[in-house]
């Protein structure tokens, strides 16, 4: 695929030799750190910098800030009710010692300076706002680090907890932390011990169907007597296993899709390898979405498929749907975006990570390596959320000494995979960087696509706490398409907002309908107009697809076609999902 009409993506090439020991220089700094670039972060505080250096007016208000929050703090010593109080979600300081003495001296002095440097940190006049941005993030990141929740010395959960247990707790903490050392050092992916893939997770019966070098195609299990007449496919994202979709059998999408009746298909995407370090984008397109549609073919023929992406996988079925249009290919019946997104002008705090600095260092880093490595990857969506996914557990397991529970989805989350350089490269540049989906400059076979030429109806959904597809990113599919659109809104997070069974408490959505003709409505209009609905999306996806079927359920097709070349080859889940 070349990313524009003329050139292929920048980076994507091998070097000239003469910049070949440039990028391996490059690629030996990214390794120590964690693939950040301290070019970026260099730039945004010389920008932040240099902008307060010449506001006076600003310098003042900061330092009226800081006057007025000391004197809060102060306050606070004395009642701190009338002092500074966390944010919504922070929970750090529940232990209710925090609010007394010495403790909530330490509480208060940091919420205090917590609260002048987000102040100081916002955009200012002439400076760049990717700037202020991650200044910002660079700022929360450090106080995150220097919060006294994190010093058992200062922390009172964990000054009682020691006080109780004559110090075991900071034994046993000792221990896991050269436990973790140990299968750090020695490079060991952690397995979870409780879900295994096939036997607790991933466990919905089907048979691998067909397989190439980058993905397996799975066909499940018909689990009624008759089925809808047209199948699903489901594309997840590479970035990570295919199971997040079929977890435990209570929060299992695939399963429950099965169960109303739909046959369902899902392609389970290779761990790639160095060997795998050319693999474009256009392949996952082309020998990935297309050739699964082409498989199904052989199986349901004379049948269109409702298509379904999530999270990045989305991203690439509305690039096949696009050059699919284009040809008038016709096989689509309707098309499922769950957390994806198209336009990435608004991408959310992953773009904080994202500019030419940044995205040359990771080139530099996946050109030594042939492929963006699991711990990487999984580093950077981390950081994002420090406070729950680092320093709480850093609490928990090394200060208080808890063994961590086990859940599921943890365990899919530490199932990370590779990224191959190409593909990621592509990736990066031509749709995070560049943002050419939408702004009419992405090629596919030479010929730029558009998304307005899809006329398959579509059903789009966002999640309300989602820090990796913001959901209006998501919605502004609407700004680039004219076909019937349904768009959901609904509770939680990226992952945990899509694994919302019935019966999950606390669920809940919004959904509203565009037809073709109808003017666009922002997202923030669009939220005042659609109310909360209680309970799970599911059951409104199954009825969408059900009122979109071409006729009444027929008996299930076999699986796999033996006598068109497609026999059975495993049982779900199949090899690659197993690949470390």
């Amino acid at each position: 695929m070349s990313q524009t009409s003329q050139e292929p993506a920048p980076g994507a090439a091998e070097p000239v030799p003469g910049r070949a020991l440039d990028r391996a220089l490059s690629a030996m700094q990214a390794q120590t750190t964690m693939g950040m670039s301290p070019r970026s972060a260099a730039a945004a505080w010389a920008d932040w910098l240099s902008a307060a250096a010449r506001a006076p007016g600003l310098q003042r208000e900061w330092a009226e800030r800081a006057w007025r929050n000391q004197w809060r703090a102060l306050q606070g010593l004395a009642d701190p009710a009338l002092g500074f109080q966390p944010e919504p979600g922070d929970r750090r300081f529940d232990h209710e010692a925090w609010d007394q003495w010495p403790f909530r001296a330490w509480k208060q002095s940091f919420l205090a300076a917590q609260d002048w440097w987000g102040f100081a940190t916002q955009g200012q006049r002439g400076m760049r706002k990717r700037s202020a941005e991650r200044v910002n993030f660079m700022v929360r990141q450090m106080l995150d680090m220097a919060s006294p929740s994190n010093n058992p010395a200062l922390n009172p959960k964990v000054l009682q907890a020691t006080a109780e247990s004559g110090g075991l707790n900071l034994m046993r903490g000792a221990g896991h932390l050269a436990e973790d050392a140990v299968a750090e050092l020695a490079g060991v992916p952690k397995q979870s011990e409780t879900f295994e893939v096939g036997r607790t997770v991933a466990t919905t019966p089907g048979q691998v169907v067909y397989r190439n070098d980058i993905f397996e195609l799975i066909q499940y299990a018909p689990q009624t007597e008759t089925v809808q007449p047209e199948p699903v496919l489901i594309v997840p994202a590479w970035i990570m296993k295919y199971y997040i979709l079929d977890l435990s059998p209570k929060n299992s999408l695939i399963s429950y899709l099965v169960e109303q009746g739909f046959t369902v298909f899902c392609i389970s995407w290779c761990n790639p390898t160095e060997a795998q370090r050319n693999l474009s984008l256009d392949d996952y397109r082309a020998r990935g979405v297309m050739a699964a549609l082409d498989a199904i073919g052989r199986i349901c023929p004379d049948t269109r498929v409702h298509a379904c992406g999530y999270c990045l996988g989305g991203t690439i079925l509305s690039i096949a749907a696009a050059v699919m249009a284009r040809s008038n290919d016709t096989r689509l019946a309707s098309i499922t975006l769950l957390a994806a997104q198209t336009d990435f002008s608004e991408a959310g705090e992953l773009m904080l990570f994202v500019d030419e600095a940044q995205v040359a260092y990771l080139e530099d880093l996946m050109w030594a390596q042939g492929y963006l490595d699991q711990k990487q990857m999984a580093g950077a969506f981390r950081v994002l959320r420090a406070n729950d996914l680092i320093w709480s557990r850093l609490i928990r397991r090394y200060m208080l000494g808890e063994e961590e529970r086990e859940f599921d989805i943890g365990a899919w989350s530490d199932d990370t995979t590779r990224m191959p350089y190409r593909m990621h490269s592509e990736y990066l540049r031509g749709l995070f960087l560049e943002n050419r989906l939408t702004s009419g400059r992405f090629a596919v076979d030479g010929r730029v696509v558009a998304l307005s030429d899809i006329a398959a109806p579509m059903f789009v959904l966002g999640t309300e706490e989602d820090h990796i597809a913001p959901w209006r990113s998501v919605y502004k599919v609407s700004l680039f398409t004219d076909a019937d659109l349904t768009f959901v809104l609904t509770s939680g997070g990226h992952n945990g907002g899509i694994l919302s069974e019935p019966g999950h408490p606390h669920r809940s959505h919004r959904i509203g309908h565009r037809a073709p003709d109808d003017h666009y409505a922002d997202p923030d209009t669009w939220f005042q107009q659609h109310q909360p609905q209680e309970g799970s999306w599911w059951p409104v996806w199954a009825d969408w697809l059900t009122a979109r079927q071409a006729g009444a359920p027929v008996v299930p097709p076999p699986m796999g076609a033996p006598e068109a070349g497609l026999p059975p080859l495993d049982p779900a889940p199949g090899r690659y999902v197993l690949q470390r």
